[in-house]
């Protein structure tokens, strides 16, 4: 009896040992400010999450490569904040009361390469039941979704890995065709 309470232990240990030293680990700090519920969100024609939080990154920190499953609007309290995006290009620098979006889906990653605390306020909109933010696994560098049709011309359908990798621009083609769109509606 002694040895197999002392052998579920052990894997315990062991196993929670694992996870610890598997697990990325920041100093990001997030204080969620409120959380309400959208009963019939327009963005998503069905019921929607709105999480408003504050996003404090350590200096030197960079945070794991992510994507929202609905919407992200943040605006850059103090510091500079550093948004790299998954297909590559020129990374953004943003300072204080400058505001940002994140799309659906879309793959990046924020840094501080500052020598100050950055503080961004996050507001999320989300469709009800979806976490705000989704790592992607093994915080790989992913590439997507593309956005327009054109982005798979010229071999571009090449790049994309996120949230699929396609086979020939056809195919890319009709994914950004075919995709769920969530549409915003205009005022009158």
């Amino acid at each position: 009896m002694k040895l197999r309470t002392l052998s579920r232990k052990l894997v315990v240990a062991i196993g929670l040992g694992s996870v610890l030293l598997c697990a990325t680990v920041y100093a990001a700090v997030t204080v969620i400010l409120a959380v309400g519920t959208i009963p019939e969100s327009e963005l998503f024609s069905g019921p929607a999450t709105v999480t408003v939080r504050t996003l404090t990154i350590a200096p030197g920190e960079v945070l794991a490569w992510h994507h929202h499953p609905g919407y992200a609007f943040n605006v850059v309290k103090s510091g500079v904040l550093t948004v790299e995006e998954g297909c590559g290009g020129p990374e953004e620098n943003l300072t204080p009361g400058q505001a940002f979006e994140e799309v659906q889906g879309h793959i990046h990653r924020a840094k501080n390469l500052g020598t100050e605390p950055t503080v961004v306020y996050n507001t999320f909109i989300m469709p009800q039941g979806n976490p705000t933010t989704i790592n992607t696994p093994n915080n790989a560098r992913l590439c997507g979704p593309p956005s327009t049709a054109d982005e798979c011309v010229n071999d571009g359908w090449l790049s994309f890995t996120h949230p699929q990798s396609f086979e020939n621009q056809g195919q890319c083609v009709k994914w950004v065709l075919q995709r769920p769109r969530t549409v915003i509606p205009l005022p009158y």
